[in-house]
């Protein structure tokens, strides 16, 4: 169904019209389905402009075509319209698309709605927007907006100031599927290895459904996500094989702190201007998190101290790791030193998941404290901060940290529970099922 003939079915109440709604039906045929979580429980009856942004494949458009179905179903036919911007050429096309289906709303309809999918893929879609908003074409419209660049979120609020409504908030990142989440759907399927599952998967609904019905993550998935990241670096203007190489630089240097000159060295990049810019596109597509030094005298980060690179989307690394992790065999066969990189990259992708969920501005941004022969891997808050050992881990080994942070809490995550003064062990498991961080 073309979008002209989806808008038609809207207009006229034909909910049920074949191929009217094609992600969510494909949805209803998958034994595995998962239900998004990424802080947007309800679309405001407000107008105004929301801005999703998430990575490829990850369930933007079901969720949109689920809140389109949702409209017309309170609001009646005539309540709600739809767009699909890779359809769309430029910013003059979108505003003249946009204009072309105001009059189809319902005059007496209690909400109007217009889904824009994939807003993104037009070049400066922003003006297109802003000509309609100050015209006031669209001050009785909630214009809902998909992408997928997180960067897009910072350009798209810097070129409609003042335009996006009275909404308390527009500005969404589309996070993968909760390991909760994963779990009460996969756990019968997965047993003792639904964490292992989650973490290839990196909570993407498509390679957690094909990981759940066949058990390993086929070659399509893979190259999805590669030719998604590699085509927004051609996009970018960067070299592809630059971008790959940086990719091989991060994953193999796991948990360790190092220069963005090294990673220059590492990558055979220029220098670390060039490797910088390399960094940022990662950060700007959701795909990796950069983990500065804290100093915890001045609360702050400290940017001009060697930084980790850790991946925010697993999914992404498995993809572009030398290892093709496609199965929990495959990861169980690693060494325990690799493995335990990942996990410290699962609890960086949730670290960065709730930041993002919360609505915090650079929750691609995380931090961890190094100091007197001690570091700590993750600093959440001033007054949390979290240590992944999947080994073995004794409150001993840990006596200093009373005496460092006086006035924080350490969380190891690793094997062992056990509670101790301002320490408390668990599962990794158990620290990303807790709502409480």
């Amino acid at each position: 169904m073309n979008v002209q003939e989806t808008n038609e079915a809207l207009r006229t109440g034909r909910l049920d019209a074949p191929g009217l709604f094609p992600h969510l039906e494909a949805l209803h045929r998958q034994p595995f389905a998962f239900r998004p979580d990424f802080g947007l429980s309800e679309l405001p009856d407000q107008p105004g402009v929301l801005l999703v942004r998430g990575p490829r494949q990850y369930g933007k458009s079901t969720w949109l075509e689920g809140e389109l179905r949702a409209t017309v179903q309170r609001a009646g036919p005539g309540s709600a319209f739809y767009l699909n911007g890779d359809q769309l050429g430029d910013a003059a096309a979108l505003a003249a698309s946009i204009r072309s289906l105001l009059p189809w709303f319902r005059p007496d309809a209690p909400l109007r709605r217009l889904f824009v999918d994939e807003i993104t893929a037009i070049a400066n879609w922003e003006r297109g927007l802003k000509q309609l908003l100050d015209a006031g074409e669209l001050r009785d419209v909630l214009v809902v907006t998909t992408g997928s660049r997180a960067t897009d979120l910072r350009r798209g609020a810097e070129r409609l100031p003042g335009r996006k409504g009275k909404l308390a908030r527009t500005n969404y990142l589309f996070t993968p599927i909760p390991f909760a989440e994963f779990e009460r759907v996969c756990s019968e399927r997965f047993g003792a290895a639904v964490l292992v599952a989650y973490l290839l998967t990196g909570g993407c609904p498509i390679a957690a459904a094909e990981l759940a019905v066949h058990g390993r993550l086929p070659e399509y998935v893979i190259e999805m996500v590669r030719d998604w990241v590699l085509g927004e670096c051609a996009v970018s203007g960067r070299q592809r094989s630059s971008l790959i190489a940086v990719w091989h630089a991060i994953l193999a240097r796991g948990g360790t702190a190092f220069g963005q000159n090294q990673l220059a060295r590492a990558a055979g990049l220029a220098n670390n201007t060039v490797a910088a810019g390399y960094v940022e596109l990662l950060g700007d597509l959701m795909c990796v998190g950069s983990v500065l030094a804290w100093d915890e005298s001045r609360r702050v980060a400290v940017r001009r101290r060697p930084a980790k690179f850790a991946p925010i989307n697993l999914l992404a690394a498995v993809a572009f790791d030398r290892d093709r992790l496609r199965s929990v065999a495959d990861f169980q066969a690693l060494p325990p030193e690799v493995q335990g990189r990942w996990w410290e990259w699962l609890v960086a992708q949730e670290i960065w998941r709730r930041a993002a969920r919360a609505g915090e501005d650079a929750p691609e941004e995380m931090r961890y404290w190094a100091g007197g022969g001690h570091e700590i891997d993750y600093v959440v808050r001033d007054d949390l901060l979290i240590e992944v050992k999947r080994g073995g881990a004794e409150p001993m080994e840990f006596a200093w940290f009373p005496r460092t942070f006086p006035k924080g809490d350490l969380w190891i995550a690793g094997r062992e529970r056990f509670a101790a003064e301002r320490m408390r062990g668990s599962t990794i498991e158990d620290l990303l099922r807790d709502p409480g961080w």
